[in-house]
C-alpha cells in the first residue's frame, strides 16, 4: 500500500529570511514543493482530473513493460483552476525479465521492490472512470503505454505539459518538469512516479507570468482544439534544415507511420503552412497528406 509523504512547511523564521534574501534582488529562492493533501471532496460542480506517470523498462512503448504505474486524481473548477487532491494511486508491476541496471539507477526501481507485485487492472479503471482529462509531462509515451496495458485509457482525452504549452512565449526557457517548477519558486525530490504526478498537479495550479491564466486553463484551451498532423512526404533531402527550423519533427517509419518529417498545428495555422510547402518545399501544386487529431485521439499509438 502506497502511504503518501508527509512534507513540513518552512517555518517563519525560514521564511523571513528567504523574503529578505529576494529583496534584494540577487537571490532567488527556491521552496521545497509540498503536495496538495489528498482529502478533497469535491462538489458536484468540480471536474477532474487525472496526473499520470508510467515507469517502464525501457523506452519502447510496444514491447517495453510497466513496472510502476502512479496517478494523482485532482479536482478543478469551470474556469480551470486546480481545486485540490482528491486521491493517490501507485503500483508496481513485476515485469517477465529482470530490470536492466540503467532502469534501476533512472528510476531507482530494482527487482525487490517489483517482486510478486501486479497493477490491479479493475483498480486502474476505478480510479479514471470520471476523469474528464488524463495529463501527463510526456503524453506521446505515457498515453502509447497506458492504453497497450489499460484499455480504459483509449477513451479519455489526454494533454501533454510539455508540448501543450508554448512555454518559450511564457517566458520559460526549456520544458523539462523541474526546470518550469524552478522557474516558478519550487522544487522537489525527482525519485518516483508519485513524486513527478504532485510535481504536475503543482505546476498545472501555477499562474503563467505572461497570462492572466493558469498553466491548467492554459493546457485545457490547448487540448479543447483540434489540432492536424501535416506529413512532408518525400521532400527533398536538402530542405530537410529549413523544415527542421520550422519545428518539423523526423519519424523513422519504426512504429508503422510513414518515413517523413511532419508537423502538428492548430486548425486555424493549416492553409499558411501548406501554401508554405507548395511554395518552398515541393514548388508546385500537390496534395499533402494531413491528419485531423482532438484531445480524444492525440498522443495516441493508434495513429
Amino acid at each position: 500500500m502506497y502511504k503518501r509523504r508527509e512534507e513540513t512547511m518552512p517555518t517563519d523564521a525560514n521564511e523571513e529570511l528567504a523574503k529578505q534574501l529576494e529583496a534584494t534582488g540577487d537571490y532567488r529562492v527556491l521552496r521545497r514543493l509540498v503536495p496538495y493533501p489528498a482529502n478533497l471532496r469535491p462538489d458536484g460542480c468540480a471536474r477532474i482530473g487525472v496526473a499520470i506517470d508510467v515507469e517502464t523498462t525501457g523506452l519502447d512503448v510496444a514491447r517495453d513493460e510497466v513496472i510502476e504505474l502512479a496517478m494523482v486524481k485532482f479536482a478543478y473548477s469551470a474556469d480551470d483552476r486546480v481545486l485540490g487532491v482528491v486521491d493517490v494511486f501507485q503500483a508496481f508491476q513485476q515485469p517477465s525479465h529482470p530490470i536492466a541496471p540503467e532502469i534501476v539507477e533512472l528510476t531507482g526501481i530494482t527487482d525487490a521492490m517489483v517482486e510478486g507485485k501486479a497493477i490491479d487492472a479493475r483498480a486502474v479503471v476505478r480510479f479514471v472512470e470520471n476523469a474528464q482529462i488524463i495529463a501527463a509531462h510526456n503524453a506521446s509515451f505515457d498515453r502509447r503505454i497506458a492504453e497497450r496495458f489499460w484499455p480504459t485509457f483509449v477513451h479519455k482525452p489526454w494533454a501533454c505539459t510539455a508540448t501543450g504549452v508554448a512555454w518559450k512565449e511564457h517566458g520559460f526557457s526549456g520544458a523539462k518538469l523541474e526546470d518550469l517548477l524552478a522557474r516558478c519558486g519550487l522544487f522537489y525530490d525527482a525519485h518516483r512516479a508519485t513524486d513527478d504526478c504532485d510535481a504536475l498537479v503543482a505546476l498545472l495550479s501555477q499562474s503563467l507570468p505572461r497570462a492572466s491564466a493558469t498553466v491548467l486553463s492554459v493546457l485545457l484551451a490547448r487540448a479543447r482544439r483540434k489540432t492536424v498532423r501535416i506529413w512532408a512526404l518525400q521532400s527533398p533531402f536538402q530542405l530537410k534544415d529549413i523544415l527542421k527550423k520550422r519545428n518539423y519533427r523526423w519519424c523513422d517509419g519504426a512504429d508503422g507511420r510513414p518515413k517523413s518529417w511532419y508537423l502538428d498545428i492548430d486548425e486555424a495555422e493549416l492553409e499558411a503552412e501548406l501554401r508554405f510547402l507548395r511554395t518552398e518545399i515541393y514548388q508546385r501544386d500537390i496534395d499533402i497528406e494531413r491528419q485531423e487529431f482532438t484531445a480524444l485521439d492525440r498522443y495516441s499509438g493508434r495513429w
